[in-house]
C-alpha cells in the first residue's frame, strides 16, 4: 500500500473519530431525588476532543401527564434561576432559554405559555458601519409542546399586532434590504408558512439537529457571525426524541482546565448521542443554568453567579 493512501485512511479515521464524538453519560437520579419515573439525568465528565468538560442532560416523557411542561417571563424584569424556582412553587425543572438585550430585559424570541404569546421574535438587525441604511431580515427558531404533547422544532414568523405564530418546516434564508418592517404578508411569503398552535414554546437559535442529522442553520439565522460557530462556550439546549422525550443539554464553560465549554457543533453532537431528532441551541454563556429540585448542575460561568434572565422553561409536577 503507498504512503499517500497510508496518510489518507489515517486522516479519514482521525477526522471521522473527532466528528462522531462520543461521551458516556452516568445516570445521576440519585443527587437529584425526588424524581418521577418518567425523568432521568444523566452527567459525563469524559473529554471533549481532549479538553475538559462537565454536561447534563435531562430526559422527560411528554405523555406523563403528571408532568406540566411550561414558561415563565418576568414581564419587563430579569430573574434568576433560583428567583424563578422559589416564584412558581419549587418546580422539578428550571432553565434558562431566550436571547435578550439588557435595556429593556427583552427577550429577542418567542415565548408561548398555556397557548398565549408571551415575547416575540425579532426578524429585522439593523446594518452596522457602511450598512447603515440596510436591514437584515431573519426567520428565528423555536421549540414547542402542542396540546397532544408532541414536540415540534420549526422556523417561525410572529408579529405584535397578531395573535398568531406562524411555522415552517424549511430553513429560510435570510434576506436584506432598505426596508425596516416588512408587512406580515410578505414575510409569510418568503416560505411554506402554516400556523403554529403550540400550547408552550420557547426560543433560541440556530437549529442543531434536524430529521435526525446535524444540521446548524447558523448562517441562515445569522446567530453567530463569522467562526464563532467554533467558539467554545457554556451551552444551554432542547430537542426531542422519536419515542417521545423531551432533553435538556446544559454544558459546563469558561473554567480552564475544568470544564472549557463546547462549539455548537459538539453541542449538536451530544444532543444526537441523547437520542434527538430535532433540537435547537438556546441563549448560552454566562446565561447558562439549569436547575433541578432547586439544585444546580452545571456550576454559571458568571463570577456572581446564576445570571438575571427574562424568560425560562419549566416542568411542574
Amino acid at each position: 500500500m503507498r504512503k499517500t493512501t497510508c496518510l489518507h485512511i489515517l486522516v479519514t479515521l482521525i477526522t471521522t473519530s473527532s466528528v462522531h464524538a462520543q461521551w458516556n453519560w452516568k445516570n445521576v437520579d440519585s443527587l437529584f431525588q425526588p424524581l418521577p419515573a418518567s425523568v432521568h439525568v444523566y452527567m459525563t465528565h469524559d473529554l471533549t476532543e481532549g479538553k475538559p468538560n462537565i454536561a447534563y442532560y435531562v430526559s422527560a416523557e411528554l405523555k406523563d401527564k403528571s408532568l406540566s411542561f411550561t414558561t415563565q417571563v418576568g414581564n419587563g424584569k430579569r430573574y434568576t434561576p433560583d428567583q424563578y424556582y422559589a416564584q412558581e412553587q419549587k418546580p422539578l425543572l428550571v432553565m434558562n432559554t431566550t436571547f435578550f438585550e439588557f435595556v429593556h430585559n427583552s427577550n429577542l424570541n418567542v415565548v408561548i405559555k398555556d397557548g398565549n404569546l408571551q415575547a416575540y421574535q425579532l426578524h429585522t438587525l439593523a446594518g452596522k458601519g457602511k450598512d447603515t441604511l440596510t436591514f437584515k431580515h431573519t426567520f428565528g427558531s423555536a421549540i414547542g409542546i402542542d396540546k397532544k404533547r408532541k414536540a415540534d422544532v420549526a422556523w417561525l414568523y410572529t408579529d405584535t399586532s397578531d395573535a398568531n405564530i406562524y411555522a415552517t418546516q424549511k430553513v429560510i434564508n435570510y434576506f436584506k434590504d432598505s426596508v425596516a418592517k416588512h408587512t406580515e404578508k410578505d414575510m409569510v411569503a418568503k416560505g411554506d408558512f402554516r400556523k403554529w398552535k403550540m400550547q408552550t414554546a420557547v426560543g433560541g437559535g440556530p437549529v442543531l439537529i434536524q430529521n435526525g442529522e446535524i444540521q446548524i442553520t447558523n448562517n441562515e439565522e445569522i446567530k453567530f457571525a463569522g467562526k464563532a460557530i467554533n467558539d467554545k462556550h457554556p451551552r444551554s439546549a432542547m430537542g426531542y426524541t422519536a419515542d417521545g422525550k423531551l432533553i435538556f443539554l446544559i454544558i459546563e464553560g469558561r473554567f480552564p482546565g475544568k470544564a472549557e465549554g463546547a462549539t455548537l457543533t459538539q453541542e449538536a453532537q451530544m444532543l444526537k448521542q441523547a437520542g434527538c431528532i430535532e433540537a435547537l441551541n438556546l441563549d448560552g454563556g454566562g446565561s447558562s443554568c439549569l436547575l433541578i429540585n432547586g439544585k444546580q448542575t452545571i456550576t454559571p460561568s458568571d463570577k456572581e453567579g446564576e445570571r438575571a434572565v427574562p424568560a425560562v422553561f419549566l416542568i411542574k409536577n
